[in-house]
């Protein structure tokens, strides 16, 4: 069937990269992908896929291929939302919507998952069981697009028993893939540090308590917090993004807000770490004879590969790519994505596809304003992300 599957992919190329590109010129922020889920949901309905449900979690969209309603059932996932960059890749298809771009390849998982559900709805007389495509909105943000669509039911009828995703990696070339078992991203959270002083003339500085002063001391302890507090031999980041406190050269600033995101591998140094970072600020506030507020926000978890399915993805790689093109990785990244929450509850794999091109000059990296993909990379997705389907319902077919 894998040739089946080729030749499907090969006749409606041209019909992905135009998805593609129709995406990437209307990119949508998280939360606000209405117009990209009324596309997805137009695409499924038109050429024949099932069970189409529209805002599952926000603006999620699902969609089901029926074959051997007796057999299991695999689901597959793309997320759908763009970020707040403005683009400068100067290509004909470049975003028309200013300050936000595809810049993360959420456009090309869409447009990959939308040639998949093409391809399988016409083989659906041949699948051993059933295939669920969720489109998943809000991945960028964090804020719980995976795990709305988990509670709204994007994984209900059928109930798949195992899911795949991948995502653009320009560090490989168009034509390859990495897989990896276990740990592949580490989770994410963030924190807000508010430090209370009181305000004054700057040429009374002792008649004052320097807001300003009391958050320089903070991100710099903060920032030892991992050298010095966590065993070397375990993995975080902690990086502040956002410091605003001051109003004019010559006044003492009384409030600093300090912003920050938090990454580990293992939940054990995680549960460490908003602990240790309140401890910190606490004790340079109070040294300063500032106070401070500090609230910290658990985001999404380490997305942990399953290694059953993880093999499987690196066998359908070899079929469809060859082994020299399968690679493996061998440290995972600090890296976040939302597609933990679908893994915690059925087993899953999150895969690499190669989107780079260094010949053509496509080797910008991830959220960068200059990112763009090759485009022969999307016909190599749906190939694979159909194989993986086939092969896992043949597989597990009772």
């Amino acid at each position: 069937m894998l040739d089946e599957i080729k030749n499907k992919v090969c006749s409606i190329k041209e019909r992905m990269v135009d998805f593609r590109r129709k995406l990437h010129r209307n990119p949508e922020l998280s939360g606000q992908e209405e117009k990209t889920a009324a596309f997805v949901e137009g695409v499924l309905k038109d050429n024949g896929i099932l069970d189409v449900r529209k805002g599952v979690g926000g603006w999620g969209v699902t969609g089901v291929v029926r074959g051997g309603n007796d057999g299991p059932a695999i689901a597959l996932r793309a997320d759908m939302d763009a970020l707040p960059i403005g683009e400068k890749t100067g290509k004909e298809y470049s975003s028309a919507v200013p300050g936000v771009m595809h810049a993360c390849g959420h456009d090309v998982h869409t447009a990959v998952l939308l040639g998949t559900a093409i391809t399988l709805a016409g083989l659906r007389e041949r699948l051993s069981g059933n295939v669920k495509f969720i489109f998943q909105p809000s991945e960028e943000t964090g804020n719980g697009g995976a795990k709305k669509m988990i509670e709204d039911g994007a994984l209900d009828n059928p109930c798949p028993s195992a899911i795949v995703a991948l995502h653009c990696y320009p560090d490989y070339e168009a034509g390859t893939a990495g897989h990896k078992s276990g740990v592949i991203t580490a989770s994410s959270d963030r924190f807000t540090i508010g430090i209370k002083g009181k305000s004054g003339h700057a040429a009374k500085p002792h008649q004052t308590v320097d807001a300003i002063l009391a958050a320089s001391l903070a991100v710099n302890a903060i920032h030892h917090i991992v050298s010095r507090r966590i065993d070397p031999t375990e993995n975080a980041v902690i990086s502040i993004g956002q410091i605003n406190g001051g109003t004019a050269p010559n006044i003492i600033s009384e409030y600093v807000e300090i912003k920050g995101t938090v990454r580990a591998f293992e939940e054990s140094v995680r549960s460490k770490m908003a602990p240790l970072i309140e401890q910190t600020v606490k004790g340079i506030a109070e040294s300063c004879g500032a106070s401070y507020d500090f609230h910290y926000e658990a985001g999404c978890p380490s997305v942990v590969n399953d290694g059953v399915i993880d093999g499987l993805i690196r066998r359908c790689s070899i079929d469809v790519l060859g082994e020299k093109n399968t690679f493996e990785i061998t440290k995972p990244q600090m890296g976040a994505e939302d597609f933990s929450y679908f893994t915690r509850k059925i087993p899953g794999a999150l895969f690499r596809l190669g989107t780079g091109n260094a010949k053509k000059g496509i080797n910008h990296p991830l959220h960068s304003s200059r990112f763009d993909v090759d485009e022969e990379a999307l016909a190599v997705g749906a190939t694979l992300m159909s194989w993986i389907a086939v092969k896992y319902l043949s597989e597990n077919t009772p």
